[in-house]
């Protein structure tokens, strides 16, 4: 039984010097030799307190040295190690004391402070990395938007598709970019084409689809890179760039589920450099191609079923009046001769005046067909042309015009634009011709959710009769305008009164189509 308890007594002696007890423990065991001796010995009273002050003041140095480097000096390193935290110095440990109660408080201090470095690092890591993703949309978006407004600002395909290659060789610092469109006969054309000599535009002019990286985009869609430009350089007779280029990429032009074609950008540096969102931003750029390329065909047909559909309507006018008064002048000229050769001067001056009206009338009806169908619309659309043609009024016949437009949100087909700038050309006519008006008002507006509104109103003398009850022969102007309301399933209503002016307004349903690009995200 010897062993343990001397094993006890050795763990006890290991414990109060680890915590620096020794001392202090033999401080207070002279403090109660030196009592019991003056208990035994009142002689040595003093000896004893002497020796009882000094251990005490021993033992209060003792005990102000341990608290010191136990607890005040941990203390102060704490406080050291929060004002470097503070100021962002998240790697600062605080140093740890040899032995005390303070050392497992450090050491799990430490421990928090190194997560907290981790953690910290692992979200600069990630906020850094997200702040380069949304800078990486954010340009995409840039380049986007600078490509819309370029397609949706052109007038005709060549136009649209000149800007665009402008636009992509500065926005991807491109040495060259083309635009090829598929064909019926399995081939593509080249449509368009910057950075290319003219001898190597003839020569890619047309190319089978089977025939290299751009024909099988063209036909499975997808974005095909290809290293360089040797495999092209091998169906040309010569090079087909002047400098160097590192890659050439091939993007498919989609509009719903159909290819149009394919756009190529040779490009100097890898397209890796641009980064990885790289691949979206070129799909999202080819499909707003394709969108634009797409609306300038159906807008370029509309345009030519318009522009027929106005030949056919100007000819139907001059066969229902002008051939029609010249047949019956023929028949009079006829008859005329026919009298002169009975020599019926009487009859023949009849017939002469006769005559004489019908060529007035003919006169009277070529001059309204030449005034309805003389000017022309200004390529920028129906609002400017309305402009100017209320702005060339005024300056030619000194009426004072208020042109009120309330359809700034509104587009319209090139149909809708032809007529309803026709109708109002031939109501401003009317009133130059017949009104005597000092001013008028035309007034673009909207009747409700589906009608749009066109109304022209005069202060000038009014009709004398009801103009709705007018006969087509008897006003071929009026009867024209009629006739151009019904092609927009429109309704033209006339209203006059002597003395109270004439007001003319055209109601036609709204037929929406919207002139530009819609939102195409990049993912």
């Amino acid at each position: 039984m010897l062993l343990p308890e001397w094993a006890h007594w050795r763990d006890l002696q290991n414990l109060m010097q680890r915590n620096g007890l020794v001392l202090p423990l033999l401080a207070l065991i002279g403090i109660f030799v030196a009592a019991l001796a003056f208990s035994l010995n009142p002689r040595l009273a003093t000896a004893a307190l002497a020796v009882i002050g000094v251990t005490g003041l021993a033992l209060i140095v003792i005990v102000m040295a341990r608290l010191r480097q136990e607890y005040f000096k941990p203390l102060g390193n704490l406080r050291a190690w929060s004002q470097h935290l503070r100021s962002g110095d998240l790697a600062i440990h605080v140093p740890v004391p040899r032995h005390g109660e303070m050392v497992s408080l450090v050491r799990d201090i430490n421990g928090l402070t190194d997560e907290l470095n981790v953690l910290t690092e692992e979200m600069d890591t990630k906020v850094r990395a997200q702040t380069e993703h949304i800078a990486s949309k954010s340009r995409s978006l840039e380049i986007l938007y600078d490509i819309a407004t370029d397609l949706s600002s052109a007038r005709n395909l060549d136009e649209l598709l000149g800007h665009f290659l402008d636009t992509l060789m500065v926005l991807f610092d491109a040495r060259a970019a083309t635009v090829r469109l598929n064909t019926e006969k399995n081939q593509t054309v080249l449509v368009a084409a910057h950075g290319l000599t003219l001898d190597i535009v003839k020569q890619e002019q047309l190319v089978d689809m089977d025939r290299c990286l751009c024909g099988q985009i063209a036909q499975n869609g997808g974005i095909g890179i290809q290293e360089g430009v040797a495999g092209c350089n091998r169906f040309l007779d010569g090079e087909m760039l002047d400098g160097p280029c590192s890659e050439m990429i091939v993007v498919p032009l989609q509009y719903q589920d159909r290819i149009l074609g394919v756009y190529n950008i040779f490009l100097e540096r890898p397209s890796a450099e641009l980064g990885k969102d790289v691949r979206d931003l070129l799909n999202s750029i080819g499909m707003h191609l394709g969108l634009a390329i797409e609306k300038t065909r159906l807008d370029e047909n509309e345009r030519r079923l318009a522009i027929m559909e106005e030949r056919n309507f100007i000819g139907s006018e001059l066969h229902d009046s002008l051939a029609q008064s010249l047949v019956s002048m023929r028949l009079q000229i006829k008859m005329l001769g026919e009298i002169l050769h009975k020599k019926d001067v009487r009859a023949a001056q009849v017939e002469v005046e006769q005559l004489r009206e019908s060529i007035a009338e003919a006169h009277v009806s070529l001059r309204e067909l030449l005034a309805n169908f003389r000017s022309r619309m200004d390529e920028r659309g129906l609002i400017p042309s309305i402009e100017e043609l209320v702005e060339r009024f005024k300056t030619e016949t000194n009426i004072t015009v208020y042109l009120q437009n309330q359809w700034t949100e509104f587009a319209f087909s090139p149909t809708q634009e032809v007529q309803i700038f026709r109708i109002i050309q031939e109501s401003l006519a009317n009133v130059r011709k017949h009104s005597n008006a000092h001013t008028v008002r035309v007034l673009l507006g909207k009747l409700d959710d589906d009608h749009l509104s066109v109304l022209i109103e005069d202060d000038g003398r009014g009709a004398d009769k009801t103009i709705e009850t007018t006969l087509p022969g008897e006003n071929l102007g009026m009867s024209i305008m009629r006739e151009r309301a019904e092609r927009i399933d429109g309704v033209l209503r006339i209203e006059s009164e002597p003395g109270e002016g004439t007001r003319v307004q055209l109601a036609f349903p709204i037929q929406q189509k919207n002139l530009q690009n819609p939102p195409i995200k990049a993912d």
